[in-house]
């Protein structure tokens, strides 16, 4: 099962750059989009239903902000999009797909750089969606969760982490709630089951050659259930070609599909 997730920050600026051929190059059985920064009427067809795929979306009310998508083969079983309470339901943050026993999640939490009252919307985000993913473990399903975190997690998931400590991504409230969850809740951040390697990022900033001198921070995940521990294959990010300010993160899983 190969599993791709990409902030494509703007899906009609993505097309235009050629992701739609390149995703369909890559054969992916689920593709998770974030920072769709557009309404399903903005949308061609080539968006809405690539070639082989189901596409599933949840927009946020306000025009060309955030919002999430999924692109399926299989036709999923249920789809779900609320996780009810504002700053996730009105700005389309979520979206679940089910498959027999498996849920793919399309996931984007709020980012805090802009300021003080989105760090506190972001916090709020975080508190209120922990018991939601404590709740994903107990659960006899299997979980994976695609997206744009917004937060690197140790030192070496951002080359410039001294100098970040009390930036929005980095600060040791947010470490610590990834901390958490990996640790006390029990999930898992697939990537690091098969990659341990330093100078693996998935953003980069467009300012001071960010790209070019590989100052990135890896900020997109896969966070899986702990039985699917072991079903991780491989993982690759993508660089070869550039959709967004953010890379395409390719996993793949024995897991039947």
């Amino acid at each position: 099962m190969k599993i791709l997730t990409l902030n494509v920050n703007g899906i009609r600026s993505a097309q235009r750059k050629g992701f739609f051929q390149w995703m369909q190059r890559q054969a992916a059985d689920i593709v998770c989009i974030q920072e769709l920064k557009a309404w399903r009427d903005q949308l061609d067809a080539e968006v809405l239903s690539p070639q082989g795929y189901n596409g599933f979306f949840n927009t946020a009310e306000k025009k060309g902000y955030s919002g999430v998508a999924l692109y399926t083969r299989k036709k999923p079983d249920r789809i779900s999009n609320k996780l009810g309470w504002k700053h996730a339901d009105t700005e389309g943050r979520f979206l679940q797909a089910d498959f027999d026993k498996l849920s793919v999640i399309s996931i984007y939490l709020p980012s805090g750089s802009s300021g003080p009252e989105r760090q506190a919307i972001k916090f709020n985000f975080m508190e209120r969606f922990m018991p939601l993913l404590a709740k994903f473990r107990r659960q006899k399903r299997h979980i994976i969760l695609c997206g744009d975190w917004n937060i690197a997690h140790k030192e070496m998931d951002l080359k410039n982490w001294r100098g970040n400590q009390k930036n929005s991504g980095f600060l040791p409230e947010e470490r610590a709630w990834l901390d958490d969850l990996f640790n006390r809740v029990g999930m898992v951040d697939a990537f690091r089951v098969v990659n341990q390697e330093k100078d693996e990022y998935t953003w980069w900033s467009n300012r001071g050659q960010a790209w070019a001198k590989n100052v990135g921070w890896r900020i997109d995940y896969q966070i899986i259930s702990p039985a699917l521990k072991g079903k991780v294959r491989s993982a690759d990010i993508y660089k070869k070609e550039r959709f967004s300010d953010h890379a395409p993160l390719i996993m793949e899983y024995d897991i039947p599909f």
